[in-house]
């Protein structure tokens, strides 16, 4: 069941089911144009755990990372799509560029990145209180670069 919490929710709601025996998983990114790359490695991560958490970029640290020209898709529209996902527990959304302060205050067991991701944020937060971080090949030819460009060949100008 799908809800988009806050940040202080979310801890609460994380507390309560690491106290029931249950495995925090975490990710996090901009899932802007979401496609079957992302479906397949949020299906992932929640095999990993018992509850996946997704926090995702809002629209002024996506446009701080990206530029100006994204996200295409807004953040709560962004927030409902991935909570629609059977495999996602809860969404968040962060201000920050970097997810840092919110695996601080969460403390996921598992920390879970995909994609072409070389460098994991938060690595050290999460390993420093003796969580775990996995990182999950990209699947081939899936890319929301690649989808932009694909439509601008295909519809540009």
């Amino acid at each position: 069941m799908y809800r988009l919490l806050d940040r202080t929710r979310l801890a609460e709601e994380t507390d309560d089911r690491r106290r029931n025996g249950e495995t925090i998983v975490f990710t996090n990114g901009c899932f802007d144009l979401l496609h079957m790359g992302h479906v397949r490695y949020l299906q992932q991560a929640r095999k990993m755990g018992s509850c996946l958490i997704v926090a995702i970029n809002s629209d002024n640290s996506v446009r701080r990372l990206k530029g100006p020209s994204r996200p295409v898709i807004g953040q709560d529209e962004r927030a409902e799509m991935l909570g629609a996902l059977e495999c996602v527990d809860y969404v968040t959304i962060f201000e920050e560029d970097t997810p840092e302060a919110l695996l601080e205050m969460l403390r996921p067991d598992i920390l879970v990145k995909g994609g072409t991701t070389t460098v994991v944020v938060g690595r050290e937060i999460v390993e420093g209180y003796g969580g775990k971080v996995l990182t999950l090949p990209p699947v081939e030819g899936l890319s929301t670069t690649r989808i932009i460009n694909r439509i601008l060949e295909t519809y540009g100008q």
